[in-house]
């Protein structure tokens, strides 16, 4: 196994295992992962996940070079071969916090751009590292990352193939906070337990609004938003909360 994944009530934790290769995705991984995040999207018990890497020097540096650059060189013009993760090929609605303990480069870049909330530790960097070998991002940071800061900063990074400092990731708006590393894994594990504390429905329609939206115009972006308003509207659980903020009670919420 390089890829652990954990259960821890409501919680889903995904760690890339693979730390003596930086937990760089080599195939193998690459399918763990899918496997992760596909059982996570279908388990209704779980609501929030968290990704992260193991020991602290790297969060993910993206494509294994030996094992999964001549792989991907061979299904060019098909990348629907490739098993379907939160880069492309998997709508996944639930809330993904990535904890960043290391070097997010090349694809970890582009792996934590996709996930929705980011922490970092003081010494994570961030980088877009592939034109040096003559290629370009292809898992998501030519479009991800200049919807996620400034698009000159998104130039700058893509291509110098430069990399950035935890600080200078928060300043320009890439990572939500910057913590020790003894509390990265604490932090995250607050911030999935207080997503778990919301009404589900509502955070997985807030977030498929605000994905989908980015691909329309305003006008089609508040019919979608409606939409959605409606299903959420007819819940259960926005009955309870409902009741529960007027009774001044915490509410019992079941993702129904």
């Amino acid at each position: 196994m390089a890829l652990l994944y954990e259960k821890r009530g409501k919680i889903a934790c995904i760690t890339i295992d693979r730390p003596r290769a930086l937990n760089s995705l080599d195939p193998q991984t690459f399918k763990e992962l899918s496997d992760a995040l596909i059982n996570y999207r279908d388990d209704n018990d779980l609501w929030a996940a968290i990704l992260t890497g193991s020991g602290n020097r790297a969060f993910c540096v993206g494509a294994d070079i030996k094992d999964m650059l001549p792989m991907l060189s061979d299904i060019r013009n098909e990348w629907w071969r490739l098993p379907p993760t939160i880069l492309r090929g998997l709508e996944l609605w639930k809330p993904v916090i990535a904890a960043v303990n290391g070097h997010a480069l090349g694809g970890g870049l582009e792996l934590a751009l996709a996930c929705d909330l980011r922490i970092a530790a003081e010494h994570a960097t961030f980088g877009a590292p592939e034109v040096n070998l003559g290629i370009i991002p292809g898992w998501g940071a030519t479009q991800r990352l200049p919807r996620a800061i400034p698009y000159a900063k998104a130039a700058e990074m893509i291509f110098f193939g430069q990399r950035i400092e935890a600080q200078e990731a928060y300043r320009i708006g890439l990572v939500n906070k910057v913590v020790p590393q003894e509390q990265l894994m604490p932090t995250a594990e607050e911030w999935a337990q207080k997503l778990c504390e919301m009404p589900p429905l509502a955070i997985r329609a807030a977030k498929e609004a605000m994905i989908r939206g980015t691909e329309m115009n305003l006008e089609e972006g508040l019919m979608l938003e409606s939409r959605l308003m409606d299903v959420v509207v007819a819940s259960e659980d926005h009955r309870e909360a409902r009741d529960a903020w007027l009774e001044k009670r915490k509410p019992l919420l079941k993702g129904k």
